[in-house]
């Protein structure tokens, strides 16, 4: 097998034996492993003769299997392999890329960055884990662990470390505390609405009326609504990246319609009358000066009139107003406190300070537009279209528990099915009513002409019991 160790301190004599000391004797590490293709040589000092030995004959195993991993690599900083080659080779949309950095270098680098990657085990990431408790919340947490879990991921691919510690059986990872989405009543947004300026209070009809997110709602157009067709197109948003405003398509990058409903139409013609659309122009995409001719096709600006715009005739950023409009406004109707009043920076005078409102975001009227379609025992797969989930079972998720009477409804079909079945009464006090009217008659499933056999009766009994459980 290829591989040899080279004793740089000493040369064989005429007698075969080591003994005659050379130039290098003394100097530097003694033992040379070289002579492996695909391996780097590696050196060890006087003494390790028995390390050098054991180093030799597990790269020759593992680089016959095609499995070497120098764990020399590994000795690069957490923070230089993320700089150096992690991050530079990460593509997709610039908005995505910004929170990604700003996650990794907040809750992952300050925590992790000094630690070569190899030395990152699992007792590391145990007190990673521990560290950010009481820092970030848990939902933040858990994007984190997924971004280091990339991260590791990508330095076993690049071999820089054997596997990655996150895939651990005995790591727990984080996880999101459940949550459900909260509709808001009818009073709470109009009392929110009643407190917000007159030129953005059609932003609460479109949210609440046609499930618009945040962006979607700031970047809806004047030439987006059709009052004859009763529908509006959903193709752009509003959004920050790199703190300067642009145009881009909805999250997930899919355009939608939505219908409208009269009242809306009404709403929407009444803030069009007083307040005329804006004519703004934003790059698209990305706001960066393109590089290549096809970045600058792909980021070339758009102009469309905004149906809401700032006094200043110009699009409206949404943490701005977020902190100087919503907040305020739900303070008003009584949904978080009275700001705090703390002194600005520059000294002339005070400035208002809300607690923060994440649950409380204009996130909720999409939730109540999803509530009351839902309710209203609209189909969940239009409803998912307009939401513009990927697919009805995200809408189903996030918000089956506002589908009505669930339960109600399913036990009245059985009571209905059980009381058209001739053998529905037990045949005795003991004998078990449901379970025995199904396998006792070959009309108790629907479309099944037999009763079920006994292995398929058992199976059933055993997945009954251990669903209760």
């Amino acid at each position: 097998m290829a591989g040899y160790i080279e004793d740089r301190w000493f040369k064989k004599g005429p007698d075969g034996k080591r003994s005659i000391p050379t130039d290098r004797h003394g100097q530097g590490k003694r033992y040379k492993v070289a002579g492996i293709p695909g391996v780097r040589a590696r050196s060890f000092p006087d003494k390790q003769l028995t390390a050098a030995k054991a180093w030799l004959a597990q790269a020759q195993t593992t680089s016959a299997r095609g499995e070497f991993i120098d764990p020399r690599d590994g000795n690069i900083l957490l923070r230089e392999y993320v700089d150096q080659y992690w991050w530079p080779s990460r593509t997709g949309d610039p908005a995505t890329l910004e929170t990604v950095s700003r996650r990794v270098r907040n809750q992952i680098l300050p925590f992790l960055g000094s630690s070569p990657l190899r030395q990152i085990k699992v007792d590391t990431l145990r007190q990673w884990l521990k560290d950010l408790e009481g820092v970030i919340s848990p939902g933040t947490a858990v994007t984190a662990w997924g971004y280091l879990n990339n991260i590791l991921d990508c330095a076993v691919d690049d071999e820089r470390i054997l596997k990655n510690p996150c895939r651990a059986r005995t790591i727990k990872a984080p996880t999101k505390p459940p949550s459900k989405a909260r509709a808001w009543t009818r009073e709470r947004v109009a009392a929110v609405q009643a407190a917000l300026p007159l030129q953005y209070r059609i932003l609460v009809d479109i949210g609440a009326g046609a499930g618009l997110r945040h962006g979607e709602a700031l970047g809806l157009s004047e030439d987006d609504i059709d009052f004859e067709g009763g529908v509006i197109h959903v193709r752009r948003q509003v959004r920050s990246v790199a703190g300067k405003l642009v145009f881009s398509l909805p999250k997930g990058n899919k355009t939608r319609t939505v219908p409208m409903s009269d009242y809306l139409a009404a709403r929407l013609a009444e803030h069009a009358a007083v307040f005329p659309s804006v004519t703004v122009t934003l790059p698209w995409k990305d706001p960066r000066p393109p590089t290549t001719k096809v970045e600058a096709k792909e980021r070339a600006p758009q102009t469309h009139r905004l149906l809401v715009s700032n006094s200043n005739a110009s699009a409206v950023r949404a943490n701005m107003w977020n902190e100087n409009y919503w907040k305020r406004a739900l303070a008003a109707a009584g949904v978080i406190p009275e700001a705090r009043k703390v002194p600005r920076k520059t000294g002339t005078g005070n400035r208002p300070v809300y607690e923060a409102a994440h649950e409380h975001g204009f996130h909720c009227l999409r939730h109540t537009y999803a509530s009351v379609q839902l309710d209203s025992r609209e189909n969940p797969v239009a409803v998912s279209k307009w939401l513009g989930h990927a697919d009805a079972s995200i809408t189903l998720k996030v918000y089956g528990h506002f589908l009505p009477e669930a339960d109600g409804r399913g036990r009245q079909a059985m009571d209905a099915w059980f009381s058209n079945s001739p053998d529905s009464a037990p045949s005795s006090p003991d004998a078990p009513q449901n379970l025995g009217a199904i396998t006792g008659n070959s009309d108790s499933l629907p479309g099944e002409g037999t009763a079920l056999p006994d292995s398929e009766v058992a199976e059933t009994a055993s997945e009954l019991q251990e669903e209760a459980a």
